[in-house]
């Protein structure tokens, strides 16, 4: 029995579910970003310094969060699943970071040609950021992911409704 009102309606079910992950993606990237963009804006105000870039947090957090739901459709780092959540958390956040470097890549490859630069172009801009920002920045990412994958594993192996009532119901004690 495939009507078109169950289709529908699981459609429906399915964007508000995949909004909803993207959303708590996003928000727990603007966090971690705008931690460190505070930080950032700390360390240089000491040189005199005026650094306010929030927006960037914003928006990487919005880029990174549709990266982050890509890799999980293409289903990236499953591979250890069955192990200890030590290793699939790891495993996730050590692919899904060296993803997010690689999409960075191709970001910068684009921008370039959209500058009229050509896709080396982008590139050469990129590495003159210098290696230790980019090291920097992919640290960052895969720090902020160790938690976030472990949450998720935790998910994987507890239910969705099972770690909610975890984090957010009153326990009773026995």
């Amino acid at each position: 029995m495939n009507n078109p009102e169950t289709k529908q309606g699981n459609f429906k079910k399915k964007i508000v579910h995949e909004l909803g992950e993207y959303l708590i993606i996003v928000c727990y990237l603007t966090l971690v970003f705008a931690a460190f963009t505070q930080y950032r804006r700390i360390l240089l105000s000491a040189y005199g310094i005026d650094y306010i870039n929030y927006g960037v947090a914003v928006i990487e957090a919005l880029i990174l969060g549709k990266v982050v739901m890509i890799g999980d459709i293409l289903r990236l780092g499953r591979g250890l699943e069955q192990k200890p959540l030590i290793y699939p958390t790891l495993l996730k956040t050590f692919v899904f970071t060296v993803f997010v470097a690689a999409f960075t890549l191709i970001e910068h490859a684009i921008k370039g040609l959209w500058q009229g630069k050509g896709l080396t172009g982008g590139l050469i801009e990129l590495s003159e950021k210098g290696y230790h920002e980019l090291l920097a920045n992919s640290l960052v990412v895969f720090v902020a992911f160790i938690p976030f994958f472990a949450v998720k594993e935790l998910q994987r192996v507890f239910g969705v409704g099972e770690l909610r009532a975890l984090f957010f119901k009153n326990r009773v004690d026995p």
